[in-house]
């Protein structure tokens, strides 16, 4: 599918390893199972997640056929949505893709240079929902370790990848019995997430820091369009209310309240919604 590069840590224009040490200062050394994940020199030539840099291919030819999302670039599903989700601050946290079986969630993270952070990762979720009182079983995908969690509101399925300096989360979320193993969404998140290409940087972060998320500009004026729609929604539902409570204030005065015409419809809008991080836009993919 790609042509791809081998790695060369000493090419030019390689980060060198004092930024490296950032990533790599900050997490010990575990040790791996040789079946938890496969390393990504041993993944198949034509399964990703790819590195942007291991690719003959340029960013705009992968972007022509992929959602540019800055860390990553992602194939979009047949029929599939996107639900961006902003922080407080107004920016962007994560896109999800929203299918009608369930949710996608595809982000990277930074990591060091070795793989073995998803491990770990992994280890911390499945204590995390277990202490929410959360059925959590460990099974074996395509790249290795995933977990498979029934909590009270919703089934997840978290996939992780290992890359060089960084690596890939995919969490799963549907209705009961929407994660498993033979399930289309599965089928579907994992077809996007061999598809996938990571832009890591060449700049030092923190491991387990999310990568940026940068919305392309189609994307960006389809979110300011859907806002502004919602807010001249809600101002029209205001100026209704105000006009109904001036008519009732009018008829409590022994004054007849003219007649007022049928109100203009207003469709359903998409616009920001509010969630514990923020607010999200939903657009139609």
């Amino acid at each position: 599918m790609f042509g791809r590069r081998k790695k060369d840590a000493d090419a030019a224009g390689a980060p060198n390893e004092d930024a490296q040490g950032a990533d790599e200062a900050q997490i010990g050394s575990t040790g791996r199972d040789t079946d938890d994940a496969l390393d990504p020199q041993d993944r198949a030539a034509d399964q990703g997640p790819f590195d942007l840099d291991e690719l003959d291919e340029d960013r705009e030819t992968l972007a022509a056929t992929r959602l540019d999302l800055g860390s990553v670039l992602l194939p979009l599903p047949a029929g599939g949505q996107l639900q961006v989700e902003m922080t407080q601050a107004g920016a962007p946290q994560a896109v999800h893709v929203v299918t009608q079986y369930g949710r996608i969630t595809i982000a990277a993270y930074a990591a060091p240079k070795s793989p073995g952070q998803w491990r770990e990762v992994a280890a911390d979720l499945a204590g995390s929902l277990r202490g929410d009182q959360s059925e959590v079983s460990v099974e074996t995908g395509p790249w290795g370790r995933e977990l498979h969690g029934v909590t009270a509101n919703a089934d997840l399925r978290f996939i992780g990848v290992d890359g060089y300096r960084w690596m890939v989360r995919c969490v799963l979320a549907g209705p009961s019995g929407a994660v498993g193993a033979d399930s289309p969404l599965v089928a579907i998140a994992r077809d996007v997430l061999s598809q996938t290409v990571v832009d890591r940087g060449s700049d030092p972060h923190p491991v387990r820091t999310p990568l940026p998320v940068v919305l392309p500009q189609a994307l960006l004026a389809q979110l300011a369009a859907a806002q502004q729609q919602q807010q001249a929604a809600a101002q029209q539902a205001g100026a209704q209310q105000a006009g109904a409570q001036q008519a009732g204030a009018q008829q409590a005065g022994g004054q007849a309240a003219p007649q007022a015409g049928p109100p203009n419809p207003v469709g359903p809008t998409e616009g920001p919604r509010r969630g514990t991080s923020g607010s999200a836009m939903q657009q139609l993919g």
